[in-house]
């Protein structure tokens, strides 16, 4: 996903041959300025990641104040303070992961070198596929926690 404008296209005839060394500093130019460009596209990327994650953490926190109203009106369910456990798991593990990010941000380089921008695509693909495999974990999760609930609730039908 790339911002608008973001990508500009050069074509510089050489007067020289390919292997000169005007042509090998081009290359390598073009080659840390598409490097770069793909840093910003993952960095706005993540920009649109935390807003969206800031406004669902306002959201929850809104829900948080209107069940703190309702404390003494109502017996809180089973199944809203287990799946306000799971939940702040969740987010422990999410703020966890924020805070190693932004840990480890000063270790790694602004930008990879030449020699390292297929190492570098290898692990961006690594981290994509890793979190996906973390989605279909948190949905395993989920859904065996509802498991665990109908057979909580079919027991119960059975004792009757």
């Amino acid at each position: 996903m790339a911002c608008n404008g973001s990508y500009t296209v050069v074509i510089v005839p050489l007067q020289n041959s390919l292997y000169s060394s005007d042509a090998l500093r081009f290359f390598h130019w073009l080659k840390k300025l598409r490097a770069l460009e793909r840093e910003k596209d993952s960095l706005w990327i993540g920009l649109q990641v935390l807003e969206r994650t800031r406004f669902w953490y306002q959201h929850q926190l809104d829900q948080i104040s209107q069940r703190n109203a309702r404390v003494g009106t109502r017996e809180l369910d089973e199944e809203e303070e287990s799946w306000s456990c799971a939940l702040r798991s969740s987010m422990q593990r999410v703020n966890g992961s924020l805070g190693s990010l932004l840990n480890n941000a000063y270790v790694c380089s602004a930008a990879p070198d030449e020699m390292d921008a297929s190492d570098w695509c290898l692990r961006w693909t690594n981290a994509v596929l890793t979190q996906e495999v973390s989605q279909k974990n948190d949905r395993i999760s989920i859904l065996e926690f509802e498991k665990e609930i109908l057979l909580q609730q079919r027991d119960g039908i059975h004792y009757f």
